[in-house]
């Protein structure tokens, strides 16, 4: 079995190969002044409905990827609460979904104050309030106290995927962790994202929880490197669609002597692809405002109101008289009225598929 990184003397002092990563670095920085400036030419509104929508998909998405669904809209409200956003139609939120939001805010709006091991344990007791994880009593708001592996596979018949560092080292070596991560000011911290989470998920300090607590620390460097407490992309979502690749270059990077360059490719490009489709999302936004701004003379019922935003917001499938009729809860022959008038406004147009029944789209504005 090839040794892990730990195993090796000075471990922590990772290299990477520069001129492997330069130019998905550049395009990174790139990206990211760009959706700053993207952001700052919309309305507040619009600008709040994006940090709201990218925090809410952060905290759904983290969770996710380690197999917990959580409710998507009292995740929003929960969230929307905490940052005195008047959002529309909050509901109430579960003590859990409470604790989850809790970190991710904790991480995000306080990111300039240190990190400190009290404050990693007051993240990780917010994750698991009743000091159980599914069935499973856990040791909360401490470092384990046990030896650690991630297995998978029936009894006896178990595959050990990885081995992390001993019990008795766990906390010299968050010590010497955190103090990198609170005294290093040498590297951009886009780059420290990269290695924090890493270095963190190697350690493996906690009973559970490590991967939330890992992206959290990521969201927090990034929060940094923007000098922003605004969230516009959120890392995890594009973490859960690269997810089988996230713990293949795990796996591999774990096994290495030093050498993080394969960590930090993937880590920057992921990156990149959040950004991309942030980027998409604002283009949508700025549309939208673009729409409403040229037709608020025009005469327009709230049923086709809601429609029409659902067109710039990413309409699932195609738009027919049926779906129409569906979503307004009213009659086909209403909705045809509705769409109709549309089309004579010059707002919907046939999108000229052919087929049995006619589908429409929004005739002015093109969305990627």
């Amino acid at each position: 079995m090839a040794k892990y990184i730990y195993e090796h003397k000075n471990w922590t002092n990772f290299t990477w190969n520069e001129k492997a990563i330069n130019a998905v670095f550049g395009e990174v920085k790139l990206m990211q002044g760009k959706i700053i400036g993207q952001m700052n030419a919309l309305g507040f509104s619009e600008k709040e409905e994006a940090t709201l929508k990218a925090l809410t998909l952060d905290v759904v998405k983290s969770s996710e990827i380690e197999g917990e669904l959580l409710n998507y809209d009292q995740v929003r409200s929960s969230i929307a609460r905490r940052l005195g956003i008047n959002a529309a139609g909050l509901v109430p939120s579960s003590r859990h979904i409470e604790g989850v939001v809790e970190m991710m805010l904790d991480a995000t709006q306080r990111y300039a104050l240190p990190l400190t091991d009290k404050r990693l344990f007051g993240w990780h007791a917010a994750l698991f309030p009743t000091g159980y994880s599914g069935p499973y009593k856990i040791e909360v708001g401490k470092y384990r106290t046990g030896e650690m592996q991630i297995v998978s596979g029936a009894m006896g018949k178990e595959k050990i995927h990885y081995e992390a560092i001993q019990q008795k080292l766990v906390k010299p070596e968050m010590d010497k962790f955190l103090d990198w991560f609170n005294n290093n000011n040498q590297l951009d911290d886009v780059i420290k994202a990269g290695i924090g989470h890493f270095w963190f998920i190697i350690i493996h300090p906690f009973d559970d929880g490590n991967g939330r607590i890992g992206r959290a620390i990521t969201d927090m460097l990034l929060a940094r490197a923007e000098g922003s407490s605004e969230r516009f992309y959120s890392m995890s979502s594009q973490i859960l669609i690269e997810r089988k690749r996230y713990y293949e270059v795990l796996k591999k990077v774990q096994h290495s002597s030093g050498d993080i360059t394969k960590w930090l490719e993937w880590f920057l490009h992921c990156l990149k692809n959040a950004m991309l489709v942030t980027e998409n999302m604002t283009k949508r936004i700025l549309l939208k405002a673009e729409f409403w701004k040229q037709h608020e003379n025009t005469e327009i019922n709230e049923r086709q109101r809601i429609i029409i935003n659902k067109l710039f917001d990413g309409f699932d499938g195609k738009l027919k008289t049926s779906k129409w009729a569906k979503i307004t809860k009213v009659s086909t022959d209403t909705a045809l009225r509705d769409i109709k008038d549309l089309v004579v406004k010059g707002i919907l147009k046939d999108s000229n598929e052919g087929g049995r029944s006619t589908n429409y789209i929004l005739s002015e504005f093109t969305i990627e």
